[in-house]
């Protein structure tokens, strides 16, 4: 070697190059995805399996980066297992600002929909105590980011939901029940409304000169036809939303009371092909007095089973219809 001659001595490194930055934003890049083949997140074993080879100091060092950036989350799983979950965009939009338990709290909240979620549910979700998330609960509220529905299966519960949703009809009772309470004049109304309609409905087919099986046919409605007929009465206020749905449930209550009968009429024009049709009848007995329990109508008769949360031993409307 020439005297004065300068020699370069090349640095290698075993991953990403030189470029230290570059190659842990590979990894933290890696790490999401693999986080992202299961939207409730993965837990340690699997990320390992996926990423075989990875020195664990390593591991650690880009998940803690994207825990503070806010990309990635603990979440507890099934037995106590913690899981890395991938943040929703849309979630860290809405509680910017917030800490990470607050976060954890909306998230929860925002997956129970509109059905909303129980403080039980949610306590266990998080794994926070009582008094800190009872705090974070109002926090969340008095941001306009959540809102407390109490339940018509048990007015002392109250769910939590986003504060924009429209409470699911399982949570309010549905049109028929006013601030919690069973309205029931006005389904008493809608009731003897119904069975008139369908009353003008025979009369009107029994003076027509036809066929007697057309005749017989002209003297069914559709709950459609019944709903229909309920709106252009006006009845309603505008803070009623009564669908065909709930019209449908009033006119099985007057099959139920032997007032009404029900046939299935095959139609192509509908998606099913099958169409329901109501026609009054006249009943051959009183209806009995058990015909016209609260049952009949009540939109969380599904949910209702002794030792639940909805009862019939624990039934306010059940009582009061006993008494009565």
């Amino acid at each position: 070697m020439a005297s004065g001659s300068a020699v370069t001595i090349k640095q290698e490194f075993p991953d990403g190059g030189g470029d230290g930055g570059s190659a842990s934003a590979s990894l933290e890049s890696r790490i999401l995805e693999v986080c992202k083949q299961n939207s409730k997140g993965i837990p340690d074993t699997v990320l390992q399996l996926n990423l075989p080879g990875l020195v664990q100091q390593e591991k650690v060092a880009a998940i803690n980066v994207l825990l503070t950036k806010g990309l990635l989350e603990l979440v507890q799983g099934k037995n106590q297992q913690l899981l890395y979950k991938v943040r929703d965009p849309q979630t860290l939009s809405d509680v910017k600002g917030s800490d990470d338990q607050e976060r954890l709290v909306y998230q929860i909240i925002k997956e129970s929909s509109n059905k909303g979620i129980w403080i039980r549910d949610i306590r266990r979700g998080s794994g926070l105590a009582a008094p800190p998330l009872n705090k974070i609960l109002k926090r969340l509220e008095n941001k306009k980011l959540i809102k407390a529905i109490k339940s018509v299966g048990d007015s002392k519960k109250k769910v939590y939901m986003l504060f924009d949703l429209e409470p699911d009809r399982s949570v309010t009772g549905g049109a028929w029940y006013s601030d919690q309470d069973f309205d029931a004049e006005f389904v008493h109304v809608l009731n003897q409304t119904c069975f008139k309609f369908l009353q003008e409905k025979v009369e009107a087919a029994s003076k027509l000169h036809v066929d007697p099986l057309l005749k017989l046919s002209r003297s069914f409605a559709t709950p459609e036809e019944v709903w229909k007929y309920i709106q252009e009465l006006g009845l309603l206020s505008n803070e009623v939303n009564l669908g065909v749905d709930d019209i449908e449930t009033i006119l099985n209550t007057l099959i139920y009371d032997g007032k009404v009968e029900m046939t299935i009429s095959v139609n192509q024009s509908d998606k099913s092909g099958r169409t329901k049709m109501f026609r009054a009848i006249q009943p051959l007995t009183a209806s009995a007095g058990l015909m016209r329990i609260p049952c009949g109508v009540c939109p969380v008769f599904d949910n209702c089973q002794e030792g639940g949360s909805v009862s019939p031993s624990t039934c306010i409307y059940m009582k009061e219809w006993l008494d009565y």
